[in-house]
């Protein structure tokens, strides 16, 4: 019943309880590809009485079996889920650029491969993570105790994941939240659902992860993920999305006090100090922003050039917009795909015509390519003459957009950078390392490249600064993350002054 074009692993049953079974209604969605804009297959429609179930199953099984507590039984399963994702993925690999649009060569990256190997770091880290451990001896009010520091899971997590990268959102947080010991239920966007159902249907038929442990539910509706944000059972959620609708997660769960992780969006600076070769990294600017069509939260969208070379940034910028290859994401000769939906691409449209309208020159693009009259492709778009404030610097647009801005020296070019709600990530180039490094010290950013180097990757703790985000993913820290602390004091011998506590309260007052 789900797939109309791709047999095989495709996947359109929910998995519940260690089932895999349709809505509770009998109503599906459609699956449209961005490229084609056709219906590749349908996708069960959850609603309420199917979230609540998900919970149940969850809270049962992290209340009713030993996942939280056993280590070594975690680790196993994690590997066996790395083992059978690995073997499936000549299978996933086609229906993730069939239902996302993404850019083949992006799968065998950040977007499919590489969170499918680090679940094998999870299962490491389930298994060899320092659970307890020791605080020094404490001698108060005539008791002498050892006292012990202990990382619980927190127990149901709620997992509400993105469509522009929905296996490395979805792995990441699942792979972190699972090794710490808690229980999942996984909520894929009804842009991306199979990224979720093909999941849940590995687990259910190749793994030995008991029934409950992990729930996949789907629905055209994403209101219904508030039955998630609501409900007392679930004690902690982990959310991907824009700024406003992370918002609206943390004032719904607020009502329950629930544990948050917030990653939220962001409106990166790429910083080209005048020592460096501007037209090179102006050129390297314009096609990242062209990288999933702009379509991630890291994305650096404000290019910052010194106002001596701005003219020679900006055409080294358009030039290199003009060889961007774009088409059919699975031929991996395109570099850049299709948006995700005819909305978005609506969206990412308007955002161009509000900067047109405030005054900003459209340099190259700006318009739905002649060369695509299917798919839902905006060309890749440079826009100059941006004022610090305006509307294209300030806004999240999620899209192939990159907003070019003046600067009179390094002060004001950091006073720019930091001139946002945002603060998830940077890119500073410099003539040399230690230049770069002093700006980036002074950036209100979670992540910076200095000179072209990589921070990416799912051994860092991941998240941003003000509106970005709440927490860090990834890393020590981020399976922390999902752990509580607790600390035991147990007394350790004979009182070691001659006054029991009783005495001790006695003599004070």
């Amino acid at each position: 019943m789900a797939d109309v074009k791709n047999p095989g692993i495709a996947e359109w049953r929910m998995l519940i309880d260690g089932e895999l079974v349709p809505s509770s209604s009998g109503k599906t969605f459609e699956n449209i590809n961005p490229f084609t804009e056709e219906v590749i297959g349908v996708t069960a429609d959850g609603v309420a009485e199917d979230f609540t179930r998900a919970i149940k199953a969850a809270r049962r099984a992290f209340d009713e079996t030993d996942w939280s507590t056993n280590h070594a039984f975690r680790a196993k399963c994690l590997r066996q889920l790395n083992e059978a994702l690995t073997k499936r993925l000549p299978e996933i690999r086609p229906l993730l650029v069939s239902e996302v649009g993404t850019a083949v060569w992006l799968t065998r990256d950040t977007l499919l491969d590489v969170p499918v190997q680090r679940l094998r770091d999870f299962a490491d880290m389930a298994e060899n993570y320092p659970y307890e451990t020791d605080l020094p001896e404490l001698d108060f009010r005539g008791i002498t105790s050892r006292r012990i520091q202990r990382r619980e899971a927190v127990g149901v997590v709620a997992c509400i994941v993105p469509w522009n990268g929905p296996w490395g959102a979805g792995l990441g947080k699942m792979g972190a939240a699972l090794a710490a010991g808690n229980t999942v239920i996984l909520k894929p966007s009804p842009d991306a659902p199979w990224a979720g159902t093909i999941f849940g249907r590995i687990v259910a038929e190749e793994t030995d992860i008991p029934a409950g442990v992990i729930n996949v539910v789907t629905s055209a509706d994403n209101l219904m993920g508030e039955v998630l944000t609501t409900h007392p059972d679930v004690d902690f959620i982990a959310f991907t999305g824009s700024a406003p609708n992370g918002k609206r997660v943390a004032a719904v769960a607020a009502q329950t006090l629930k544990r948050l992780l917030l990653e939220l969006g962001g409106k990166s600076p790429y910083i080209v100090l005048e020592g460096a070769d501007v037209a090179a990294e102006a050129a390297k600017a314009a096609r990242l922003i062209c990288t999933n069509a702009g379509q991630g939260c890291v994305a650096r969208s404000r290019l910052l050039l010194p106002r001596a070379r701005y003219d020679e940034g900006v055409a080294a910028a358009a030039a290199e917009m003009a060889k961007i290859s774009y088409g059919d994401p699975a031929d991996p000769n395109n570099y850049m795909n299709p948006l995700i939906s005819a909305h978005h691409r609506k969206r990412v449209l308007e955002h161009i015509e509000k900067a047109r309208a405030q005054g900003n020159r459209i340099v190259h693009g700006g318009r739905i390519p002649p060369s695509q009259p299917k798919g839902y492709f905006v060309e890749p778009t440079l826009i100059a003459d941006v004022k610090p404030d305006d509307y294209i610097a300030q806004e999240e647009v999620f899209g192939p957009v990159l907003a070019v801005i003046a600067y009179d020296d390094v002060e004001d070019a950091i006073r720019i950078a930091n001139n946002s709600h945002y603060g998830l990530s940077a890119q500073v180039a410099a003539a040399t390392d230690q230049e770069a490094l002093d700006v980036a010290a002074r950036l209100r950013t979670g992540t910076v490249s200095v000179n072209g180097g990589v921070w990416m990757y799912m051994d860092v703790p991941f998240g941003g600064y003000k509106e970005s985000g709440i927490g860090r993913q990834f890393g020590v820290q981020g399976f922390e993350t999902f752990t509580e602390t607790k600390v035991l004091g147990i007394a350790s011998g004979k009182p070691s002054s001659t006054l029991a506590w009783g005495e001790v309260e006695k003599k004070a007052s």
